[in-house]
């Protein structure tokens, strides 16, 4: 309760901070009471959604709808505080200083009046997140990419030079809301024509049910050396209540059993070989294995039994942190790590080839694209689908293709 009353008070302060450009900028009556209305209205659906609904708390579209709504209304508030509150520290100086006499003109202590012109231009640019966190929430989350790397390696076997890999990740089916733009999604994948489909985790938001609706279409998806997958830290269920342990655990056995349906190989601490002309590389799938506090339940080490260093690698592990923490320096050479997780935040700024921007660079060193260290690459997918915002601003779906090469040295 607490934790509300001060969220709500500081909700309310900014409100009322931010009405000030409204203010300066016109005196209808009509518009004031409208943002009033407006401002309550969206705090009070806020705060249902989050203390009211099913007792799982799951996420859900009408949530996140609802959360979507509230940072289009929130956050071109706290761009405009950031102008105003610019100005209010001239106009506190400015007042000093007739205060002090160095205005002729001074009558004591006076705080000059608001400029209109400016309270004009920072609502011009608060309408900048206004405009873009709409167009995410309508157009972008389903504004798919596909993305094309090529890749060499020295020790690729040859019977694998050209193997083309489509890696999507971060599906969270619990979010879909539009079944054509999933629909066309999913044909754009197999579109492709790579050898090989690898998923990286986050099927679902919480709920193995979640995906009930969409299971035939991704069952759909196909390639030669078939569909892998592994799992992420929202496929199992930790983020909401459960009535049981027992609830939970077949909660995640039902989402197993689901991907095993869909003729998806899901990988559970564990690795397959691939064969291609008498050689073979190995495919690696590990639980999901995350920094700070997220779970652990990954073993690289029991994933990778048999396997020799001299072996051709490819990991899949839903969270980059674990290439960080464990895996771009093991002795045992992962050549090539495709994860997922970060979304890319849903947010940033990116010009392909030359600027890539978002604040979720600062939780994560690895967040979007090919990375490499050591002579081993790791690519981050962007996400396929979406979880908290119901949208995306300039960081777009993925489909990520990546193709092995193999390097030629000369004699």
């Amino acid at each position: 309760m607490i934790r509300w009353i001060i969220f709500i008070v500081i909700y309310i302060l900014v409100d009322l901070y931010a009405f000030q450009a409204i203010r300066t900028v016109t005196r209808n009556v009509w518009l004031h009471w409208g943002y009033v209305i407006v401002s309550l209205g969206v705090l009070a659906m806020f705060i249902y959604q989050l203390t009211a609904g099913s007792s799982t708390r799951t996420m859900t579209p009408e949530r996140m709808y609802v959360f979507g709504i509230f940072l289009v209304v929130f956050i071109p508030k706290l761009v405009l505080i950031i102008f105003m509150f610019g100005e209010d520290i001239f106009r506190v100086f400015a007042g000093l200083f007739s205060k002090l006499g160095f205005s002729d003109t001074s009558e004591g202590f006076h705080i000059p009046s608001r400029r209109k012109f400016l309270s004009a231009i920072a609502l011009g640019i608060a309408a900048i997140p206004f405009v873009s966190l709409l167009y995410g929430m309508y157009q972008g989350k389903y504004n798919y990419k596909v993305l094309k790397y090529a890749l060499e390696f020295e020790d690729l076997p040859e019977g694998f030079d050209g193997y083309t890999i489509t890696q999507i990740s971060d599906i969270h089916s619990g979010s879909f809301d539009n079944a054509e733009k999933v629909r066309y999604a999913v044909d754009l994948v197999n579109a492709q024509k790579s050898d090989i489909i690898l998923f990286t985790g986050d099927l679902v938001n919480n709920l193995a049910e979640e995906m009930h609706d969409w299971k035939d279409t991704f069952a759909s998806l196909t390639a030669k050396d078939g569909v892998f997958s592994v799992l992420g830290n929202h496929d199992y269920g930790d983020y909401v209540r459960w009535e049981s342990q027992e609830a939970q655990a077949q909660n995640l056995a039902d989402l197993k059993n689901l991907q095993q349906d869909m003729g998806w190989d899901l990988l559970l601490n564990e690795h397959r070989t691939l064969e291609r002309n008498g050689e073979a590389i190995k495919l690696i799938g590990v639980e999901n294995w995350g920094a700070g506090g997220f779970k652990k339940a990954g073993d690289l080490n029991k994933a990778s039994e048999g396997i020799d260093a001299k072996d051709f690698k490819i990991l899949l592990s839903h969270d980059p942190s674990h290439w960080q923490e464990q895996v771009k320096q093991d002795d045992r050479n992962f050549q090539l790590t495709l994860s997922g997780h970060t979304h890319g935040m849903q947010f940033g700024i990116e010009i392909p080839g030359w600027f890539k921007w978002s604040p979720v660079k600062y939780r994560y060193e690895n967040w979007a694209g090919i990375y490499e260290e050591f002579g081993r690459y790791i690519n981050v997918n962007r996400g396929f689908g979406f979880l908290g915002y119901p949208g995306r601003v300039g960081i777009w779906p993925e489909i990520s293709v990546i193709q092995l090469k193999k390097r030629r040295t000369n004699a």
